[in-house]
């Protein structure tokens, strides 16, 4: 953001993107007309969406730029007719992060990664969305990233809005920025402090829905992902393995079900007492011992009957 003058053109385009001079009012603090430039050309992600062939990318935005800002300077301001955006995305929001069912998968030409993708199933996990707290801001200004994608209905919209874009910086005069949205978004200044001083005291019934609606779409998560956790266990993937996860592959079982499962265990294990030799060595000592402490026995039990009947005397 400069002053304006006359002595410095600016160029019509800069390592691909196209430059549209804003005008910014003077405001009270600050009152003198200044140019803003915004940097613009058609949207290439890195992982292509379905829409991005309809979809600008936009540079250097102004720090108080809103969604409906945007969708102002890029139709009305422009010359062409309202409603042929369908959404702003700003960097930095979390609507900006693609979708897995968005996001368009490249060809492998035939080679396939070492990793696997780990995809979640439908309703196995649910975002926690509409649970914040209430906002203490009316506003959000753009502290960093100021990028932004602006999603048309359509191409030939996008292809519209570009080429009038371009057709303003040969022929007509910059556009003033925030022309036409006045009463339409919360007001900057002192207005804005006074407003979240207010925000920061919700009411009783406003924070109660709040943290009820957080709480009962968090267990239905924490239930969602042990029921994921619980077909992991029992169904085996492509290659024929089950995953191993925390609890065991059923679960935690109760103590009647550990003690059943122990005695099956054993008698599993009966048949293979005579497996190894060192269990041969063992049952013959231990047989030989039965036999030595019986014939011990054996020996005391005559003994005793001798005392009882006395010496055998004959006559």
């Amino acid at each position: 953001m400069a002053p304006t003058s006359p002595t410095s053109p600016t160029p019509l385009e800069i390592a691909g993107y196209t430059i549209l001079p804003l005008s910014l009012p003077p405001l009270p603090s600050f009152p003198i007309t200044a140019t803003h430039h915004l940097y613009l050309r058609p949207h290439e992600p890195k992982l292509p969406t379905p829409t991005a062939p309809r979809s600008l990318f936009l540079v250097n935005i102004p720090f108080d730029s809103t969604e409906v800002h945007i969708k102002n300077l890029l139709s009305i301001q422009i010359g062409l007719p309202h409603g042929r955006i369908e959404e702003v995305k700003f960097a930095g929001s979390r609507s900006t992060a693609p979708k897995a069912q968005d996001v368009v998968a490249k060809p492998s030409h035939g080679k396939q990664g070492r990793k696997r993708k780990r995809i979640h199933e439908d309703g196995a996990i649910e975002e926690l969305e509409g649970t914040a707290l209430p906002a203490t801001w009316d506003r959000e200004l753009r502290k960093d990233r100021l990028t932004a994608v602006v999603v048309f209905v359509d191409r030939p919209s996008m292809d519209a809005a570009f080429k009038a874009v371009r057709g303003i910086r040969k022929n007509g005069t910059p556009p003033v920025w925030g022309e036409g949205s006045e009463g339409k978004v919360p007001s900057l200044g002192s207005a804005r402090y006074i407003n979240h001083h207010k925000l920061q005291y919700p009411n009783r019934e406003q924070l109660l829905q709040s943290v009820n609606t957080y709480m009962s779409k968090f267990a239905a998560r924490e239930a969602a992902q042990a029921r994921l956790q619980t077909r992991k266990r029992q169904v085996p993937d492509d290659e024929g393995f089950i995953t191993v996860t925390k609890g065991g592959r059923n679960g935690p079982a109760r103590q009647e079900a550990a003690q059943e499962l122990a005695v099956k265990q054993k008698e599993k294990q009966k048949g293979l007492e005579d497996f190894y030799r060192f269990q041969h060595r063992e049952k013959k000592k231990e047989k030989a011992a039965e036999l030595m402490r019986k014939f011990e026995e054996d020996k005391e039990k005559v003994r005793k009957m001798k005392e009882r009947r006395g010496a055998f005397r004959p006559e």
